[in-house]
């Protein structure tokens, strides 16, 4: 959960600051562990673990290190330059595939039952929903930080 009133009168720059490292950094961090555990897991618990997990894993990775890059490169040098309403339109393709990742992240919590593992579920699978966990919850808080406060500005 992010901190609104920390944020909400932040400068752009130290709101941007704040997400590459708290965010983006940590997003990379996390699916460079989160991938090969999935992949593991998946052939050992071949039958039991969602299938569909994996590749849909892959996806939001792609997906996500895309945008980050985008943002990174093109909007947030925008941003920090002072662009303001000129920087509208990157912004809401930022906005509508923060919307395609929270339906990926969905999708994810679906097919894994809220990713709770099996009782009997072995460490690695245990660990790797436990990862999921923290990317799904970070991934939230990321989102809502851009769009709430910093892309809400933007566009008002």
């Amino acid at each position: 959960m992010i901190d609104r009133e920390l944020w909400q009168n932040a400068p752009d720059g130290a709101i941007i600051d704040h997400i590459l490292p708290r965010y983006h950094d940590t997003h990379r961090r996390q699916l460079e562990e989160l991938l090969p555990l999935a992949e593991k897991v998946a052939r050992v618990h071949e039958g039991k673990f969602p299938a569909e997990a994996v590749p849909l894993l892959h996806a939001i990775q792609s997906e996500l290190l895309s945008h980050m890059m985008k943002e990174e490169r093109i909007l947030f040098p925008m941003l920090k330059q002072g662009a303001g309403a000129a920087a509208a339109m990157p912004v809401r393709m930022m906005m509508h595939e923060h919307t395609e990742h929270n339906a990926a992240l969905e999708r994810l919590l679906e097919i894994t039952g809220n990713l709770q593992a099996p009782a009997d579920a072995c460490r690695s699978w245990q660990r790797l929903y436990s990862l999921a966990r923290e990317l799904v919850d970070d991934l939230h808080d990321h989102i809502d930080l851009e769009d709430n406060i910093l892309f809400a500005r933007v566009l008002a």
